[in-house]
Formats: C-alpha cells, sequence, structure tokens
C-alpha cells in the first residue's frame, strides 16, 4: 500500500504536452494492458488537478484514446472530458459518438459511466443529444443503468428546464416509480424531488397508497435511498389521523440505523406526521420513542454530536416532553470540544426542573471552575438564568453564586453581577441583602456590561445603599470614556438617585445631564437626557412614575424561537438551518419554504399574536405586548386611536407651561408633540429653539 502510494506521488510532477503526448501515442502492440497509456493519463490526470490548464492541448488525444476498450482508461478519459469541455466545446463534440457507441456497450457499467460523462457535461450539443439517449435508457434492463439515468434527468433539468418540461422525461421518471427494484425507486425519488425543489410549476403529490409502498422498499434501500424515501415522505398529506400514525409507526424502526442522516430524517418525518395526530397517548409514546436515538447519536464524533444536540435543543421546544428524563447524558466530558460543551449547557438548562435542580447546580459549579473563560462566563450565567426559571430554586442558586463571587475571579464577579441584576428585576424587593457583596468588589468591573449592570442595581436601590451618591460619582469621573451602554445606564442610575434622594442626587443630575446633552455625539444617549431634563423640569411625580415605575416582568424564555419561526424550523431537522436556528430561506436563499400542509386531521397550534384581538376578548388589553409597561401598566379601551388621541391633547396642555430647570417658570417656548402634525420648533424671542434655554 505505502509503495503503490509513493509511486502515484511521483505522477505529480509538472509535465510537458509534448512529452505526455508522445508517452501517450507511444507504446506497442505487445502491450495488452495499455501499462504505458495508463500511466500518461494518470500523469495528465495528476497534472489536472494540479490546474495545469496546459493539458487542454491534449484532447484531440484524449478522444482518441476513448475508443480503448478498457474500463480503467475510459474513466481517465472521461473525466479529462467532463473538465475541458467547457473551454474547448468545438473539440468537446468529437467525443458525442464516442459516448453514443458506449452507451450500447452490453457492460452496464460502461453504458452508466457514458451517461453519466454526458450529463455532467453543461454544452448546448450534449445536453440535445442526451435527451434521446436517457429516454431508451430509462428502460435498460439493468437497474444500475437506470438509477444512473434516474438522476440524469435531474441534471439535464438543472441544465435546460425549458427543454425537460417539453419532453415527457419528468413523467417517465415518474413512471420509475413503480420499478421493481428499491434503489431505481430512491433514485426516481431523489430526482423528483430535486426537480421540485427548482420548479415553481411541478407540485410534488403523494397519496397514502404511494406513502404506504415506500415505506415497504425502505429496509431494501441502501442509506442514502432511505433518506431519500424519508425525504419524500415530507410531501405527503395525512388525511385521516389514523394513516399519520400508522405511517409513524412503520418508519419508527429507522431509528435505530447507524446512519445518522437517516436517523435525523426519519425524526424530521415523525415530527411532521405528529402535527396530524390528535391522541395525545399517541404522541406521547413516539415521542418516547426519539429520545434514545437523539441519546445515541451523543456517542458518535463531536461534529455529529454538535448536530444532534442543536436539533434536540429545536425538538424541545415543540416536544417538551422527549428527552425529559435524559438530564444527564447531556452532562459535559473533560474531552468535549467548546462548541459541544455550549450547547449542551443550554439544553442542560432546559431540562432542568424542580425534582433535579440540585443536580444540576452541582454540575454547573464544577462547570464554573474550568479553566476554559468563555465556557466558565456561560455556566455562571445559566445558574442565574436558573434562579429566573425555577422560582424555589432562586435561594440556592443566589447563594451558589455568592460563593463563586466569594473567588474574586473577575470574570466569574463580572457575569454573576449582569444575572443577579436580572434575579432583582425578576424578585424584587427579595433579595436585596447581597448588594453589599456586589458593592465589596466594583473594583473588578472592567467589562461594559458588568458595569451597566452595577450601575442600575446601584440607581434602583439608591435610597437603600447609604452611600449610592458616592459609588455613582466614582463612576462618573469616567463618564465620557465609557461604552454608550454604560453612559446610558448612568444617566438614568442619577436620575433615580435624585429622584429617590434629592438632596444626594442635586449636585450630580445637571451634571450628568449636561454631559449627556452637549458633549455626546450619540442620538439615543442625547435623546433620554433631553427626555429627563424635560420631565424634572415639568412634573417630579411624573418623573417618578416613569422612571421608577414597574417593569415588565422578566423571563428565562426570552430566547425560545417564535412559534412560526419553530413550527418551519421543525419540518427541516437535520439540515443546516437548524444548526443556525434560523428560517431555511435565510441560510439558504433559493430554498423553497415548508409549512404544514392543511387537512381535515391537522392539530395547528393557536398563536396569541401581540395587539391582535383574540376569540374570548373583551377589548380591553394590556399595551405590555408592544413594549409599554407590564399587565398592572397603562391600560386602554378599544382601539389605540383614543390613547394617541390622549397623548396628544395631553402634549398640547404642556405647550402653555413649559418649564425650565426644576421648577421655574419658562419662556413658552418648546416642541408640540402631535403624532398628525408636522414637527416644527417654536423659537424663542432670542430667535434661537427654546430647548436650548434648557441647558442655561
Amino acid at each position: 500500500m505505502a509503495s503503490a502510494q509513493g509511486g502515484d506521488s511521483k505522477l505529480f510532477a509538472r509535465g510537458k504536452v509534448a512529452e505526455l503526448r508522445l508517452e501517450l501515442n507511444s507504446g506497442s502492440k505487445k502491450d495488452k494492458n495499455f501499462t504505458t497509456k495508463k500511466i500518461a493519463l494518470k500523469k495528465i490526470v495528476a497534472n489536472m488537478t494540479m490546474s495545469n490548464n496546459d493539458m487542454v492541448a491534449l484532447f484531440p488525444d484524449i478522444i482518441g484514446c476513448m475508443g480503448i476498450q478498457n474500463l480503467e482508461i475510459k474513466k481517465m478519459c472521461f473525466l479529462f472530458l467532463v473538465n475541458y469541455a467547457r473551454m474547448r466545446p468545438e473539440v468537446a463534440v468529437k467525443a458525442i459518438p464516442v459516448l453514443e457507441h458506449d452507451m450500447e456497450d452490453p457492460n452496464p457499467l460502461v453504458r452508466a459511466l457514458a451517461l453519466r460523462t454526458m450529463s455532467y457535461i453543461h454544452v448546448r450539443e450534449f445536453v440535445e443529444a442526451t435527451v434521446p439517449i436517457v429516454k431508451q435508457l430509462l428502460r435498460d434492463s439493468d437497474p444500475y443503468v437506470r438509477k444512473t439515468a434516474a438522476y440524469t434527468v435531474a441534471k439535464l433539468y438543472d441544465h435546460d428546464r425549458h427543454m425537460v418540461e417539453k419532453s415527457d422525461l419528468i413523467d417517465r421518471l415518474n413512471g420509475l416509480l413503480r420499478d421493481d427494484n428499491p434503489t431505481v425507486v430512491a433514485s426516481a425519488l431523489a430526482g423528483l424531488m430535486d426537480i421540485w425543489e427548482r420548479s415553481d410549476a411541478i407540485k410534488l403529490t403523494i397519496d397514502y397508497s404511494n406513502a404506504s409502498k415506500m415505506v415497504a422498499i425502505l429496509p431494501d434501500c441502501s442509506e442514502w435511498g432511505q433518506t431519500y424515501i424519508l425525504e419524500a415522505l415530507m410531501s405527503y398529506v395525512p388525511q385521516e389521523a389514523g394513516e399519520a400514525t400508522l405511517l409513524a409507526e412503520r418508519i419508527a424502526p429507522r431509528l435505530s440505523h447507524s446512519n445518522s442522516a437517516v436517523v435525523l430524517t426519519c425524526i424530521r418525518v415523525i415530527l411532521y406526521l405528529m402535527n396530524y395526530i390528535a391522541d395525545q397517548k399517541q404522541i406521547s409514546a413516539l415521542c418516547r420513542k426519539l429520545s434514545p436515538p437523539l441519546v445515541t447519536l451523543l456517542a458518535k464524533g463531536p461534529e455529529v454530536q454538535y448536530l444532534a444536540l442543536r436539533n434536540a435543543l429545536l425538538i424541545l421546544q415543540r416536544r417538551p416532553e422527549v428527552l425529559r428524563n435524559d438530564i444527564r447524558v447531556f452532562f459535559c466530558k473533560y474531552n468535549d470540544p467548546i462548541y459541544v460543551k455550549v450547547t449542551k449547557l443550554e439544553l442542560i438548562f432546559m431540562l432542568a426542573n424542580e425534582k433535579n435542580i440540585d443536580e444540576v447546580l452541582t454540575e454547573l459549579r464544577e462547570y464554573a471552575t474550568e479553566i476554559d473563560v468563555h465556557f466558565v462566563r456561560k455556566a455562571v450565567r445559566a445558574i442565574g438564568k436558573l434562579a429566573i426559571k425555577i422560582e424555589p430554586a432562586a435561594r440556592r442558586c443566589i447563594n451558589l453564586l455568592l460563593e463563586l463571587v466569594s473567588t474574586k475571579v473577575t470574570y466569574i464577579v463580572q457575569e454573576a453581577t449582569v444575572v443577579i441584576r436580572n434575579i432583582f428585576r425578576k424578585y424584587p424587593n427579595q433579595y436585596e441583602s447581597i448588594i453589599g457583596t456586589l458593592c465589596e468588589h466594583l473594583d473588578s468591573l472592567d467589562e461594559p456590561e458588568a458595569k451597566a449592570a452595577m450601575v442600575w442595581v446601584i440607581g434602583q436601590y439608591a435610597s437603600r445603599i447609604e452611600n449610592s451618591d458616592v459609588l455613582l460619582e466614582d463612576f462618573l469621573d469616567s463618564f465620557s470614556e465609557e461604552p454608550v451602554e454604560v453612559q446610558l445606564a448612568l444617566l438614568t442610575a442619577t436620575v433615580k438617585l435624585f429622584i429617590q434622594r434629592p438632596t444626594k442626587g442635586q449636585d450630580l443630575v445637571p451634571k450628568v445631564l449636561k454631559w449627556a446633552t452637549e458633549e455626546t455625539d450619540n442620538p439615543d444617549l442625547r435623546d433620554r437626557a433631553y427626555m429627563y431634563w424635560r420631565l424634572l423640569s415639568t412634573d417630579m411625580e411624573a418623573a417618578k412614575r416613569v422612571v421608577m415605575g414597574e417593569k415588565p416582568a422578566i423571563t428565562a424564555e426570552s430566547e425560545k424561537l417564535d412559534p412560526q419561526t419553530l413550527e418551519e424550523m421543525c419540518l427541516n431537522v437535520g439540515t443546516l438551518a437548524t444548526v443556525y436556528l434560523k428560517p431555511v430561506q435565510t441560510v439558504f436563499r433559493n430554498a423553497r419554504p415548508k409549512k404544514l400542509h392543511d387537512s381535515p386531521c391537522l392539530q395547528r397550534q393557536e398563536v396569541a399574536v401581540p395587539g391582535l384581538r383574540q376569540p374570548g376578548d373583551d377589548g380591553n388589553k394590556s399595551l405590555s405586548g408592544f413594549g409599554f409597561g407590564s399587565d398592572k401598566a397603562v391600560q386602554r379601551q378599544g382601539n389605540m386611536s383614543a390613547a394617541v388621541s390622549d397623548a396628544d391633547a395631553y402634549f398640547a396642555q404642556q405647550h402653555t407651561r413649559q418649564q425650565d430647570g426644576f421648577g421655574d417658570q419658562g419662556h413658552g417656548g418648546g416642541y408640540v408633540v402631535s403624532q398628525f402634525d408636522a414637527q416644527v420648533p417654536v423659537y424663542s424671542a432670542q430667535g434661537q429653539p427654546n430647548n436650548a434655554d434648557l441647558l442655561l
């Protein structure tokens, strides 16, 4: 073996055309095995592989060798033809008679090889010459040739779809579905699926009878043939729940196949058929069958593991009962790649509940002491998210976070600060006793997100932190150098300090508002500062209600896909789109979008869309769906127009009593905010927009 490889390596030397031509045409009559020609052709193929385009000059000599009745020589000559036909089409057409002659060869391998070669070449003459030949070979006596002919129809459709649609090739290909050979049927399905993906005019329809026949031949097909058949079953639309149940049970044995593509495609089909099954017991039984194959895939290589894990994330969102009791199999191993570990961490979070939370927290404590910084951050964040997700375990999660903070490792402290901010939002007035511990580690904070989180805590609980003004002032020393995220947090925290402790914040607020309006180029920061200044100038009670008002409830489920996207993604399990967890058209621009087809037995999930009236609603809706606060916040009757009118009336009244500073009477200028009126500044007597007076 080694000597053979060593001999082949000598072929990869840049050769000269004249020498190779001489070697190709030499060879005595005694050389019955064509050894000299084979060596010369190997050198030519090696040079072709090295992108030596000088080899194209040997085209006439290669065509001369195609007539030699030796399969090895034919393979190399056909490879040369496919590679250079588009560069020299006028010479390549001379090979058509040789290929047509080979398609009548008694050896089925030669017939199939010649047909495959012709279908690869995207030259008009070759495409036109292939059509009548493929019609004949679709009825060939050998199944290998018929299989090759089935794929050829799909390639011809890619070359010239109009020519194929005008011919009867698609009908002939459809006829192959009744072939006796399972491999031929699978190849015909693969060809039809490929044509259907590229065509808007062709519709692929499979009834229960055909679907049942396809399932029956599954065990006799190769692994790729099984994949094609399972893929095609996604075009079958059950008309009765019993049909869907029976079909799902019949394909379930494919879940134990050794090929991961077959397993994942089978899972996709079963998930699809579940949408047409009404009996919850049947669905639960099928879900229990989906767990073992997903777990088995975790014993394969890291790449297959990662694919299985990403698909498990998707499946759990749609069918939570899958993998419900299998959390231990997702615990990380020391030699797992980082991308596998992070994905396992997401699954551990999704599967965690009150029963296994102690086991999960013990595991996460181990992860938080790992060497990989990125993984440690993810583990700490997962602990915080579990406190939000599982309320009875919140105290245990917080104790673990404080234990990790006490290690004084910088990146652990910073991640813990971020998640504790979220815990405070989830459970107000419950765990504020730990604020002192956080304040002891202010020096460890150097990342924007961690700083912003700590500043939020100081501002939100300024009345409880004795030296909150001093802490904020320390952060404000570097206000101009901070990222916008931190500047926005500092601006809001300073206003909260002033509202809760006016004597402590009265010196800081004007200074921060001046910086945020005069010395920044960021429109978000500047607009927020103007809004706060106007609120504080107009009505302190209103400012308190806006700034210190009840916040929307925070949940740990924000990373879930929306129902429409989730439905589409479940129809693409096992594809690249599920690795990115994005709709298939986002990943593949020309891909055909998939959706559930209507049927009498379709079990459509109701999707509540924020802002739309649902059946049985009384018309009173919270505006929290639009981002206007929690369910206890602003409630309006009827539609949005009443709220808009009230807002316009309110701002019009404010136009008559604009104030500057913190309560002094102003000049009466400013902006009148109305949804329907143009926004025109009202100038003061000095001829400048009145907002300039705010800064005096």
